[in-house]
């Protein structure tokens, strides 16, 4: 097998583990390559798997840049949560061998591609032809595409529609658009709800709505989500997993479908999402009493 690396250097605990894990893993599989410094062109390496030391942004990035390209990631977590990056190093290391004879899991996520269409260019939304023909911008997202207000902080307007139907006037600090892998990241701190990886769905949550009743609303992720700013800031910004933003000028449709090229990751088979939630999150976590007394009063 050949092994590409990518290792986020700047968490301490990273060179140390990638120094005791390289000797290690060259003696199991071909090691092709090592990024270290986030600026590898996945376009041309040539691999069977991606592993990636890091966090859940760490592989987020790693996912970006294979840019639609089907090979696997196998994220070890180094960082706070590891929702995606869903080995610990000790679990990475008993199960490897297990992965070399194809006994892991690989489960295809589904990621989003989001286009920037110029204002005034008359487009059909649902035409994907013609949204690549036309569009100044695109890229794609395994978590969520977020429109941000920016400075100077001044609420935008924004006309949300989907599926072809009439858009829906919103006015707020922004939207989110997030998939189910990414319904647990920016999309809960904004009060979305969390979604099973296994849902096919996008989830759109408003970002400090101006109105009481704007809700989070899930939709199937077949439908094809258009956002037209209408009103914006000079420093209004669309930024896709967290990546370099695109200022948004007024007029700008923003076209969100689902990319036809999912991202594979290899799951570890000792996880489970469930339990994940609980103690990732602190989910459901009861109150916490005075005394052992208390409990029991």
């Amino acid at each position: 097998m050949r092994l590409f690396i990518v290792a986020n250097t700047d968490k301490p605990r990273v060179q140390p583990a990638l120094e005791r894990m390289l000797p290690w893993l060259s003696q199991r599989v071909e090691v092709v390559g090592v990024d270290n410094d986030h600026r590898t062109d996945f376009k041309n390496i040539n691999c069977d798997a991606v592993l990636v030391l890091g966090g859940d942004g760490t592989l987020l990035s790693a996912a970006h840049r294979l840019a639609g390209r089907q090979i696997p990631l196998l994220g070890v977590n180094f960082g706070r949560l590891g929702f995606l990056a869903g080995f610990t190093p000790e679990q990475f290391e008993n199960r490897f061998e297990d992965f070399l004879a194809g006994k892991l899991p690989i489960r295809q996520r589904d990621s989003i591609e989001v286009s920037v269409l110029p204002s005034g260019v008359p487009c059909k939304a649902g035409d994907c032809d013609e949204v690549a023909k036309h569009r100044r911008f695109v890229s794609t997202a395994l978590n969520d595409a977020v429109v941000t207000s920016g400075p100077p902080y001044h609420m935008i307007e924004l006309q949300i529609g989907v599926g072809g139907e009439g858009g829906v006037r919103y006015f707020g600090d922004g939207v989110i658009v997030a998939t189910s892998s990414g319904s647990t990241a920016y999309n809960v701190s904004a009060g979305g709800p969390i979604m099973s990886t296994g849902v096919e769905a996008l989830c759109i949550t408003p970002i400090c709505p101006h109105s009481l009743s704007f809700r989070p609303v899930v939709i199937s992720i077949k439908s094809t989500i258009v956002i037209h700013a209408e009103r914006v800031n000079e420093g209004t910004t669309l930024q896709c997993d967290g990546e370099r933003p695109t200022s948004i000028a007024a007029g700008e449709k923003i076209v969100i479908r689902r990319d036809p090229h999912p991202v594979l990751l290899v799951e570890n088979p000792d996880s489970r999402e469930w339990r994940a939630l609980a103690e990732k999150l602190n989910w459901a976590a009861g109150p916490v009493y005075n005394s052992e007394e208390s409990k029991h009063a």
